[in-house]
């Protein structure tokens, strides 16, 4: 049976016979229409020839020019060159903050062991780093040290207060309390004894008045005591403790300030002993280690030596082989027929894969200079897994198949030419070429699905631009229309 021209002899095993179309064909993506115009804008000089008066209307037909439609298998496919990579990687990271220049990275495609030297960064300013925490490290820990003194000081000052000075300073008041008490007992009998003796004339009122002037006198001293007491207990000792624990509080904020400011110290020279430590990254597994992907703008990879590199960037992946898949490109105008689930056929140096569409991005790739302003769309064809014989990077053609039409009449698309009154081709009788207007759906690079218009059997003649004189009055007509109507080649 014919077939699609990207087919080849490892279709046949491959179980997809029940795979159903798809989606609707391809008829907007009218690509072949592109390359019938084009023939027939070539004919052009043929035609205006066979218009000449006196000019033969027909020809005998050269067999080598006929083909046999055949029922068959119509495999339509789209061929697109993609990038095997694995789909489950180890991402390498650079861990050291701020940029790093590297000074030795390993060749990718290495195999290598657990514990291999991978990359080595550039390491002068993280010493010179460690030196300064170091020393701001000690110095914090010192003013933590000193601060903490000084909260127990705080804290033995109140315990000192409150159950040595202000006790002592409270029985020494007390004390001349009592004294203050005593004389002003004595000096109230002195002046009773003296008022008796007064009374039996041996003693003046002069003497009298003194000794009263002594009794107001201590009382005074008296009160002036109990003042003092009250003073002490009820406003000295509440100032005194409201001084000391603020200075305690103080001491507290210091120690708690001098505190963190040693952490953070401590916590930066470990962090720059820890990046010194990541300056020199080594494997963790065993496996091939390969560079990642640059942009595609870029024509050399970003990990090399005397690159600089930024922390979390990944330096190096080390994929699993066992899960291998391909990133392709899908042109736009045929991205809406690719779903998840086609069967793919991947073609490697000495090898033919079968792969199945997993996913397909629902954004395009931006387009630039580098991609010739093409917009495509990534999508990825996962391999069976334990696939052997594939390396990342290594370049594939990747052949999607969008649709499989089981016995059908298929026509070739150089045997068509679309005119004013649509696609036609000249099928071959007895009295020459005769026109078959034609029904067609979906198409491959080669063939056509003819819905109606033909049957199996027949003989069609090929090219019939160049070999059918009345192909090149309908190509002529068209190629006129289009000239005064240009809307009439919107639909190539």
């Amino acid at each position: 049976m014919a077939t699609s021209s990207n087919t080849s002899s490892h279709l046949e095993p491959l179980r997809i016979r029940q795979l159903k179309p798809a989606g609707p064909p391809v008829r907007d993506a009218r690509w072949w229409r592109r390359g019938i115009l084009t023939a027939v804008a070539i004919a052009v000089m043929a035609i205006a020839f066979a218009l000449l008066p006196g000019s033969k209307t027909s020809r005998p037909i050269d067999p080598t020019t006929l083909h046999t439609i055949q029922r068959g298998d119509l495999l339509v496919t789209i061929t697109e060159q993609g990038t095997l990579e694995s789909s489950n990687n180890t991402e390498i990271k650079c861990k050291v903050r701020g940029d790093n220049t590297i000074t030795w990275v390993i060749e990718a495609g290495t195999n290598v062991q657990p514990g291999d030297e991978l990359i080595r960064l550039d390491t002068l300013f993280i010493e010179e780093q460690i030196s300064e925490r170091t020393k701001y490290a000690h110095l914090a820990r010192s003013a933590a040290a000193r601060s903490k003194a000084d909260v127990a000081a705080a804290e033995l000052a109140i315990s000192e207060y409150i159950k040595g000075r202000f006790v002592t300073e409270l029985s020494e008041m007390q004390k001349n309390l009592t004294i203050a008490n005593s004389n002003f007992l004595a000096s109230k009998n002195i002046l009773a004894y003296a008022k008796m003796m007064a009374e039996s004339g041996y003693t003046t009122e002069l003497e009298v008045e003194e000794r009263e002037f002594g009794v107001s006198q201590a009382d005074l001293q008296v009160q002036l005591s109990k003042t003092q007491i009250d003073v002490l207990t009820r406003f000295t000792k509440e100032e005194q403790l409201a001084t000391l624990v603020g200075e305690l509080k103080a001491a507290k904020a210091q120690y708690n300030a001098d505190r963190e400011r040693a952490y953070a110290d401590e916590h930066r020279l470990q962090r720059a002993q820890e990046e010194f430590e990541q300056c020199v990254i080594r494997a963790k597994r065993s496996g091939m280690v390969i560079y990642p992907t640059g942009e595609d703008w870029k024509e050399t990879p970003e990990i090399e030596e005397g690159a600089t590199v930024h922390k979390d960037q990944v330096l190096l992946l080390m994929p699993d082989l066992t899960q291998m898949q391909v990133k392709v490109g899908v042109h736009e105008s045929i991205v809406k027929r690719v779903q998840p689930g086609l069967y793919s056929i991947v073609k490697i140096p000495g090898k033919t894969l079968e792969g199945r569409v997993s996913y397909v991005s629902p954004v395009a790739e931006p387009a630039g200079w580098w991609t010739g302003s093409v917009v495509k769309y990534d999508t990825i064809v996962d391999l069976p897994p334990g696939t052997e014989g594939v390396k990342p990077g290594m370049s594939v053609d990747v052949g999607i198949i969008l649709a499989r039409h089981e016995d059908v009449v298929m026509v070739p698309i150089n045997a068509v030419i679309e005119t004013n009154k649509g696609f036609a081709c000249w099928v071959a009788t007895p009295t020459g070429p005769q026109r078959r207007a034609l029904q067609l759906g979906d198409n491959n690079d080669m063939f056509i699905l003819v819905e109606s218009g033909l049957s199996a059997g027949e003989q069609v003649v090929l090219d019939p631009l160049a070999h059918v004189d009345e192909a090149q009055v309908e190509a002529a007509k068209t190629i006129d229309k289009t000239t005064r109507d240009p809307s009439a080649s919107q639909t190539f």
